[in-house]
C-alpha cells in the first residue's frame, strides 16, 4: 500500500475523560464506541466509523472508550505484549478520526472485577450517559468476560440505550486483528501489516546518546530505546521521520548490532541530508519498507558497502511511496 502518515499530534488539548471525571454537558448522551483499539487498524475504525454514522444521524457526539494498559498487561504482567500503539499514539489516532472525546479506564482490579451489570449502570449510564453504544464482533465485558454483545442488547433495552455491533472486516490476508498485524510486523511483511492498519505503522521516543559509531562510518544516527516488547523484524528499513511538523527521509537499523556487541535491540535512524542535533527530541518513526534482515559483517569497509547499498535501496521505497 502507499505510504499512510500517521495524523499531526493534537495542536490542542484533546479532551480525555478519567473514570470519576466529571463529564460535560455537551459530552454526555454520546454515541459511545468501546474497545482495546490497539494499533486502531481498519477494523477499530469500522467501528468509530459506525459510531460517527449513528451520531451523525442523532446529531450526538461520538466519545471513545478504552483501556490502559492493555486487559492482557493486567491478567498475564509475565507475558510481554508487543503494542501496536502506546497510549499517546493510541490517543494521537483516534483523535485524527474525529471523535469529540476520549474515555481511557485503567485496567486495574477495580475494573476486572466490575460485575456487567455495574460496568452497563455505573459507567455507560451514570458517568457518560450514553444513548447508543458501538462494539466490534467479539466485544466483551465485567468480571470474567460476563457481558457480551448480546447481554449489552438487553441491558440497553432496560436501561435507555441502543447498541450497535459491527461485523468484523476482512482483509486479503483473512480477518483484520491486532494479533495478525503483530505477526506481520514480527515476519517484516510491512505491506501486509500497513494493508490492515490503513496508515503506515511508527513509533514515537526520545534520542538518547548511544556509541557514536555511525559518526565514524559516515552515517550519524538518532539512537532511540523502544518497549523491550515491541518487536518487529530485526533488520533494515526505509523510514519517514517525523521533526517537528517536518516529515525527513531515512534509512534505521532496528536489532542487536551483532558486528559490534550484539546487545539490546536499538532503533538506529540517519536522517538523510540532515545536519542538526537530534539529542533528546522526540521523532515519530514511520516504517516503510523493509530492506534486508540484520548481518554480520567481517570488516567496516564491508559495512559502509552496504551501508551504501541500504541508503540506496531506502531513497528508492521512499520515491516509490
Amino acid at each position: 500500500m502507499s505510504l499512510i502518515l500517521p495524523p499531526p499530534r493534537p495542536t490542542t488539548v484533546f479532551p480525555v475523560l478519567a473514570r470519576g471525571e466529571t463529564v460535560p454537558d455537551a459530552l454526555r448522551g454520546a454515541v459511545v464506541a468501546i474497545g482495546n483499539f490497539d494499533g486502531v487498524h481498519r477494523g477499530h475504525k469500522h467501528v468509530v466509523e459506525a459510531a460517527r454514522g449513528a451520531a451523525a444521524r442523532e446529531g450526538r457526539p461520538v466519545v471513545v472508550m478504552t483501556f490502559e494498559p492493555h486487559p492482557r498487561s493486567y491478567f498475564q504482567p509475565d507475558v510481554p505484549l508487543f503494542r501496536l500503539s502506546d497510549a499517546a499514539a493510541k490517543v494521537r489516532l483516534l483523535a485524527g478520526l474525529g471523535i469529540d472525546a476520549l474515555a481511557v479506564l485503567p485496567f486495574d482490579r477495580t475494573l476486572a472485577e466490575t460485575s456487567a451489570d455495574a460496568f452497563e449502570t455505573g459507567l455507560l449510564v451514570e458517568w457518560l450517559g450514553a444513548a447508543v453504544v458501538v462494539v466490534g464482533r467479539d466485544f466483551h465485558y465485567g468480571a470474567r468476560r460476563g457481558g457480551n454483545a448480546e447481554t449489552l442488547r438487553k441491558a440497553g433495552l432496560a436501561k435507555g440505550f441502543g447498541v450497535v455491533q459491527v461485523e468484523a472486516l476482512d482483509s486479503d490476508a483473512g480477518t483484520i486483528s491486532s494479533s495478525a498485524i503483530r505477526h506481520a510486523l514480527a515476519a517484516g511483511d510491512l505491506d501486509a501489516a500497513n494493508g490492515q492498519l490503513g496508515h503506515s505503522w511508527f513509533v514515537s521516543a526520545t534520542v538518547i546518546h548511544g556509541e557514536k559509531r555511525g559518526r565514524t562510518l559516515g552515517y550519524p544516527t538518532a539512537n532511540l530505546r523502544l518497549d523491550p516488547a515491541c518487536s518487529p523484524r530485526h533488520g533494515i528499513y526505509a523510514v519517514k521521520v517525523g521533526l517537528d511538523g517536518r516529515w525527513l527521509d531515512g534509512v534505521a537499523s532496528f536489532g542487536r548490532r551483532p558486528t559490534f556487541d550484539n546487545g539490546a535491540p536499538l532503533l538506529e535512524v540517519h536522517v538523510f541530508d540532515l545536519n542538526e542535533s537530534l539529542y533528546d527530541r522526540e521523532l515519530d518513526i514511520v516504517f516503510a519498507g523493509y530492506i534486508r534482515g540484520e548481518a554480520k559483517f567481517d570488516s567496516l569497509e564491508a559495512l559502509i558497502a552496504q551501508m551504501d547499498q541500504d541508503s540506496r535501496d531506502a531513497r528508492n521505497i521512499l520515491n516509490r511511496g
